[in-house]
């Protein structure tokens, strides 16, 4: 078994949003860092969201003030620093007679626009949907008026990934594929070992401060002998969302209210398909093994044709997918209730601190770093230097500004003639200003190598396995893209029997977290 020599600052479990999150945070104040993840970076919650950098609208109704203040805040930074991949996002609240009344919507939102530092995001409107055009795909006279008002979209996974590599850029050790068997504490510091899922290859790190972000598997990984007795659990929350083609045309989300007190989202996705979500579910078995149940599917198709003038059936499922929330058990009785807020356990056995995270969501996910980080500060030797960092410096490709997306790909357009409008969109909106990198001395589609579907090429997946820890199709086609909604199951299998046969192994440097 191969032990790393050196000893680490940091060791995190779960390659997650939290995990990689802290990671970046850590490695940038000084710290060294070390992270496994036993299958593909946001390969769990992380890429099952619904998509937003929202406030949470709704969890003003159980009183959640603090965390709904902080998840405004962190809108307008995370669109500062990733405007490739975060974008604004106008939602119509359409009034239902019989449930919220009109002056508590209007409440909420005075509330969600006025206590979370909004700057750049437009303010909340009232709309008359018997004139405005979000009142078209409705059905007609039912609902009269409706509120607009603003919140962000987020390419979920894209954003953990780019979390890990702007971690790895500035030193930290990514390893993926790598599940940790062992956790233990010795004069110290923490050891941990390791096997690699691919190769069966063993290893061992260790580090003076020990990280779980293990996710829906928290609990679990303190039980591979951390010498920890837990007093906070996790409650698996399952969320389900269905994708559509496009039901409207118009650039603008919907919020509907259901009689059963929760909600659900209709959001443009991937240019001609809606998402609609999510559900809320007590879950109790093994979170790897989760999917949407027909009576999940039927339920959003039922809550989304309540309001939609064309029905939702379940024949117009064209995808869906499902996720496990490992939110903290705070004793709710029903599932919607549970809060999102994040909670943190510290144990120091024998001296050697290990920090359990429970719960979080996409939005909050910096500013639970920061708060991690200030937990372990007493035990880490550069835990106050450069405090706050993650919110001013951009994540890869997000050097630019939050305005200037459409001259991106104007740009693109400009020096790859070659480019489609539509390819160059794609491009700009996954990579941002690293687009340029990918493509490089390209000068025509050939010099992109072969073609797989979808605008998909050779040199990009090339990209994506040197440079963003892709190993298989799915990894390409589902996480670091959505590609998945456009390929057939036979291009999607040539992509895999491509890789199989074509691409060149990670690098040792790079599976250890190199520089690109």
């Amino acid at each position: 078994m191969r032990l790393l020599e050196r000893i680490f600052d940091l060791a995190i479990i779960g390659g997650g949003v939290n995990g990689c999150g802290i990671a970046r945070d850590a490695v940038g104040r000084g710290n060294t860092v070390f992270l496994c993840e036993m299958n593909d970076l946001a390969s769990g919650t992380s890429s099952w969201s619904t998509k937003l950098v929202h406030g949470g609208l709704r969890y003003l109704e159980y009183y959640e003030f603090r965390l709904v203040r902080e998840a405004l805040i962190e809108r307008e930074i995370l669109w500062g620093i990733a405007p490739h991949i975060i974008r604004p996002l106008r939602f119509v609240l359409p009034h239902h007679a019989g449930l919220r009344p009109a002056w508590l919507l209007r409440l909420g939102l005075f509330l969600y626009d006025h206590i979370g530092g909004r700057h750049l995001l437009p303010a909340t409107r009232s709309v008359d949907l018997r004139r405005d055009e979000v009142g078209r795909p409705l059905i007609p006279n039912r609902y009269s008026r409706a509120f607009e008002y603003s919140d962000c979209f987020v390419d979920d996974a894209r954003l953990v990934v780019l979390n890990a590599r702007d971690a790895a850029d500035k030193g930290a050790e990514i390893r993926t594929r790598t599940r940790a068997t062992e956790i233990r504490q010795a004069d110290g510091v923490w050891t941990v070992s390791m096997v690699n899922t691919l190769t069966g290859a063993r290893s061992q790190v260790q580090a003076r401060a020990l990280v779980n972000a293990g996710g829906p598997w928290v609990e679990d990984v303190l039980g591979r002998g951390a010498g920890v007795n837990a007093k906070a659990k996790v409650r698996l929350v399952q969320g389900s969302h269905i994708v559509v083609k496009k039901l409207y045309d118009h650039d603008r989300a919907y919020m509907f209210q259901n009689a059963d007190g929760r909600i659900i989202f209709v959001i443009p996705y991937q240019d001609d398909f809606t998402l609609i979500g999510t559900t809320d579910r007590d879950y109790d078995g093994d979170p790897a093994k989760v999917k949407a149940t027909p009576e999940e599917i039927q339920y959003l198709c039922a809550a989304a044709s309540e309001y939609l003038a064309k029905p939702v059936t379940s024949e117009d499922v064209v995808w869906t997918y499902s996720g496990v929330r490992p939110l903290y058990d705070d004793g709710a009785s029903e599932a919607k209730a549970a809060t999102r807020d994040y909670v943190f356990e510290l144990d120091t056995p024998g001296g050697s601190p290990l920090l359990s995270i429970y719960g979080g969501k996409i939005t909050t996910y910096r500013r639970l770093a920061e708060e991690a980080l200030e937990r372990l500060s007493p035990y880490l030797r550069s835990a106050k230097a450069r405090e706050g960092w993650t919110g001013k410096w951009p994540l890869p490709g997000g050097d630019m500004d939050v305005s200037d997306i459409d001259g991106l790909i104007a740009e693109l357009q400009r020096g790859y003639p070659f480019l489609g409008h539509a390819h160059a969109r794609r491009l700009a909106r996954a990579y941002g200003t690293r687009a340029i990198k990918l493509l490089g001395d390209a000068k025509s589609g050939a010099d992109l190598g072969q073609a797989f579907g979808a605008t998909l090429n050779e040199r990009e997946v090339r990209y994506l396995m040197a440079n963003e820890w892709a190993v298989t199709a799915e990894d390409i086609v589902w996480r670091r893209s959505k590609l998945g909604l456009r390929l057939s199951a036979d291009e999607i299998e040539a992509l895999d029997d491509w890789i199989t046969t074509h691409a060149v192994p990670q690098s040792p440097l790079l599976e250890a977290g190199g520089r690109s």
